[in-house]
């Protein structure tokens, strides 16, 4: 079972929904890298029981869901912007 890169994002209203799925994602060990976006290495098995316990969650409430699995040389070739405040700075 190899695993491979994937972003997960989500478009959810309801904030108790969206906040369970954040815990799922954390829970299969991805990494938020925004407010609704995961980064992480997941099996194809484990893109399924995420999507299908997310779903579960979602339940009939409005939402978009979406995971892009990424190879190697595309997470590589991303381009990233982070611009942090200074330490000790209030933003």
């Amino acid at each position: 079972m190899t695993a491979m890169m994937c972003l997960l994002v989500y478009d959810i209203a309801h904030d108790g929904t969206r906040s369970k799925i954040a815990d799922a994602c954390l829970d299969y060990g991805m990494t938020r890298i925004q407010y609704s976006a995961f980064l992480g290495d997941l099996s194809s098995t484990h893109q399924q029981e995420l999507f299908r316990r997310i779903r579960k969650r979602l339940g009939k409430r409005l939402g978009r869901v979406q995971i892009f699995p990424m190879c190697e040389r595309d997470l590589r070739n991303r381009l990233e912007l982070i611009q942090d405040p200074p330490k000790g700075a209030i933003p």
